[in-house]
């Protein structure tokens, strides 16, 4: 078990950098309204900002670095372990930049959320706005979904979008993806832990009713109210 039993059914988030979708986790266990703990923050990567921000946050943070171990198969068996000592209810990626085996992924299928900066099945992988920008694109965003064996292309929860402006760069569309991040990520949290979604078969249901399969679009939700 991790350092005591109130990390029990928590919530272990998973970084490899900054940490900005970390952060607005963060803040909102911090005001209770995520309904668990952020029991533990595991970074791949030693000395990354994320993992300040957890300890600011005086939340139990980790290092499971992938350079220490002789493949992918050791090192997710090594983070496998680290996780499980926390006996987290739900697994976070927020912007983990590894690619994990089928075997860790299936350990945690039904139980593990992932946020993608774009329009799934739209540019799975790295470099989504350059490519979004490359292709024309008028409207970009980013996707919650539930992580399954393929890479990027588990089931989506939620989907915002962003028009993408005359003179935009990676960077200024990135920034504005990056607000709807941060609202999206801890809204798909609270709906799980409290109960209201769950991954049956290969489709995302909220309140028992399957999603949409591009996942329920942000700009129907009027405020959070609306659908809590």
């Amino acid at each position: 078990m991790g350092e005591s039993d109130s990390a029990t059914s928590g919530i272990v988030v998973l970084i490899s950098g900054e940490g900005t979708n970390l952060q607005a986790i963060l803040d909102q266990a911090a005001c209770a309204e995520l309904g668990a703990p952020v029991s533990a923050v595991i970074s791949n990567r030693p000395g990354v900002r994320g993992l300040h921000r957890a300890r600011e946050a005086g939340v139990p943070d980790r290092v499971v670095d992938h350079t220490a171990h002789a493949g992918r198969e050791v090192f997710d068996a090594a983070l496998m372990a680290e996780i499980d000592a926390w006996q987290p209810r739900l697994v976070v990626l927020a912007g983990f930049m590894r690619i994990l085996t089928d075997a860790f992924v299936r350990h945690y299928r039904g139980r593990m959320l992932n946020i993608h900066p774009s329009l799934l099945p739209l540019y799975p992988g790295l470099n989504t706005h350059a490519r979004a920008l490359a292709a024309g694109d008028r409207w970009h965003g980013a996707t919650v979904h539930f992580v399954t064996e393929d890479l990027d292309s588990g089931p989506p929860v939620l989907q915002a979008r962003v028009p993408v402006l005359d003179g935009d760069t990676p960077d200024t569309l990135a920034a504005r993806v990056r607000e709807q991040e941060h609202r999206m990520y801890p809204l798909a949290i609270r709906w799980f832990i409290a109960g209201r979604l769950e991954l049956s078969g290969n489709r995302a249901m909220l309140d028992g009713e399957p999603l949409p399969p591009s996942g329920y679009p942000m700009e129907d939700l009027n405020s959070e109210a609306s659908h809590e």
